[in-house]
């Protein structure tokens, strides 16, 4: 038998996914629950196991290729005898054997997120020869003959597919538009090797005009799940709520506990988690015209991600955890988000957001509402700024602006305000309970 490996959904936002690397090259034996494919989704990289046992017959997509949700990446066969039928029904030739048919091979039961076990089957039963639809209903197009046909304005639903299994291929599309394709010319190859010495030459001076000057740089995958996010948070009616914070008393119980290994985004994070406890209704948010409270309270805090983009790592159950074990916590979190090893539960699960522009000097902000969350708390910097006193002398303080972006569905203005009042009372004079 031979089964086709489909590009799996690996969040309930993830459109087309990234191959990052095979594990296995075409022939090799594959194990049931070995890894055989990464694949870069909206905000990780994700290991894809095989739940059968058989070998890697022919890659479809190759690494650094992308492919949408549900289309074919690769071709699993059961015996040795299969792999040359694969490989030829890979590269579009008719099969040398007819192919069986049979159930799928490969799950993500690994990625940590149950919301997605309906999503995340990634393989089926291999399409017969000459047919384009996958099982789910699509049209089984590559990612170039995709784009070629946007480019020369082609119906990719009046097509018949010559590539394998009946893919739509760039071939396809150039025929039924009768533009070729234009393609890169090809380098001439290089001069002999001269057998006159090198002559030393001399540094050149990096320009300080970036490299991508010039240039248009599609956008990486995390960049357009981003892009998705903001879109979809258009049609919520937003409103924002600044208040100004003392946080003489914050910084002060930070130097005390920094070298604890306790992180100014902790404290800010229990700061907020212990004020949600007394005004749930900030920790809600509008799903089917219902208020929805979650179970827990769940602080998701934005980091931006060094390619591009921004990734929210999630601080489950922040209102309970000491602050000791939080700080710890978030440090594993933004290693494992930066190096894309977040599982999506650990990042798709935040009940209320804080983003932080204040670490780099910024004073004030607006945050944009995620979706599926009721409110965003945006915090600019701790500066120094010259105050009246109780008895009418003028004084120094450090405060620091917030600004609380919410969803009006579901919060009104008189709670925002009572939230922003209880946590500057709690950070200003409060400061000490943060750390029992």
């Amino acid at each position: 038998m031979i089964y086709e490996v489909f590009m799996p959904a690996l969040s309930s936002t993830m459109t087309e996914g990234k191959i990052v690397s095979w594990t296995k090259e075409p022939g090799d034996k594959v194990e049931k629950g070995e890894t055989v494919v990464v694949v870069e989704s909206d905000k990780a990289d994700m290991d894809v196991e095989s739940f059968y046992e058989g070998y890697l017959g022919a890659i479809v997509v190759p690494a650094g290729e992308t492919a949408p949700v549900g289309e074919a990446i690769a071709l699993i066969v059961e015996t040795e005898a299969e792999i040359a039928t694969a490989q030829q029904q890979a590269v579009g030739q008719t099969p040398a054997a007819p192919v069986e048919t049979a159930g799928a091979i490969a799950d993500t039961s690994s990625i940590g997120d149950p919301k997605q076990e309906s999503l995340a089957a990634v393989a089926a039963p291999a399409l017969q020869n000459g047919s384009s639809t996958a099982p789910n209903g699509r049209v089984a197009v590559s990612p170039r003959a995709r784009k070629l046909a946007k480019e020369l304005k082609v119906d990719l639903s009046t097509l018949r597919g010559s590539g394998p299994h009946g893919r739509i291929v760039a071939e396809d599309v150039e025929a039924a538009s009768g533009q070729p394709a234009v393609k890169a010319p090809t380098a001439p190859p290089p001069p002999p090797p001269s057998v006159t010495p090198a002559v030393p030459k001399p540094a050149v001076v990096a320009s300080s005009t970036p490299a991508i000057a010039g240039q248009q740089v599609p956008l990486t995958t995390l960049q357009n799940a981003v892009v998705r996010n903001m879109i979809a948070s258009l049609d919520v009616p937003t409103y924002h709520v600044g208040y100004t914070i003392t946080t003489d008393n914050l910084d002060k119980l930070y130097k005390q506990i920094k070298s604890k290994g306790v992180t100014m985004t902790a404290l800010l994070a229990k700061a907020v988690a212990m004020t949600l406890q007394k005004h749930p209704l900030l920790n809600a948010s509008y799903v089917n015209q219902n208020i929805s409270h979650p179970a827990s309270i769940n602080v998701a805090v934005a980091v931006a991600m060094e390619d591009g983009g921004l990734i929210t790592p999630v601080l489950q159950q922040a209102d309970q955890l000491d602050i000791y074990t939080l700080s710890r916590t978030w440090k594993d979190l933004v290693d494992r988000a930066r190096s894309k090893q977040l599982q999506p539960v650990e990042y798709n699960s935040g009940t209320f957001t804080l983003s932080n522009l204040g670490m780099f000097g910024v004073d004030r902000f607006d945050a944009i509402l995620p979706p599926g969350t009721g409110a965003i708390l945006a915090i600019g910097a701790s500066l120094p700024t010259v105050v009246a006193t109780e008895d009418g002398l003028l004084g120094v303080k450090r405060q620091m602006q917030v600004n609380l972006t919410c969803d009006h569905r579901v919060i009104y203005g008189a709670h925002a305000a009572a939230f922003l009042k209880d946590l500057a009372t709690l950070i200003d004079t409060n400061t000490q309970s943060l750390t029992l």
